[in-house]
This record gives C-alpha cells, structure tokens and sequence, in this order.
C-alpha cells in the first residue's frame, strides 16, 4: 500500500511514477513527484521506482502571468 496525496492506493512490484500517473488518469502534468522526502523530476518519472509503504506527494505545472 501507498499513499498518494494523503489517499490510500494499492501498490504493485515495479511501480514508477509513470505507471502512478498513469493509473490515476490525471488529466495535468506533474512538474514533481515527491516519494518520502525524495524529490523526482519529470526526466526521471519512467525510471524510478515507488517503494512499498511510501508517501506520495504530486505537484503540478502551474502556469502564470
């Protein structure tokens, strides 16, 4: 188990955040995803692995002007 954003979501062998991302079906980009206190850039979402029992926050790409 995981949570993500406070929420409680299965885990799975080899998540990424990627796979996170896609299985929440959000329909914004994520600037950063923090795993624990990890912090994870975009470049990195299809290569690092969620652990078991972590704590993930997302952050979105906000735009101003």
């Amino acid at each position: 188990m995981i949570r993500v954003m406070g929420k409680e979501m299965p885990w799975q062998e080899g998540m990424t955040v990627s796979d996170l991302i896609r299985d929440l079906n959000e329909s914004f980009d994520f600037a950063l995803v923090r795993i624990d206190h990890k912090q994870v850039t975009r470049p990195h979402f299809h290569t690092t692995p969620i652990p078991d029992d972590s704590d993930v926050y997302l952050v979105p790409m906000i735009a101003g002007g």
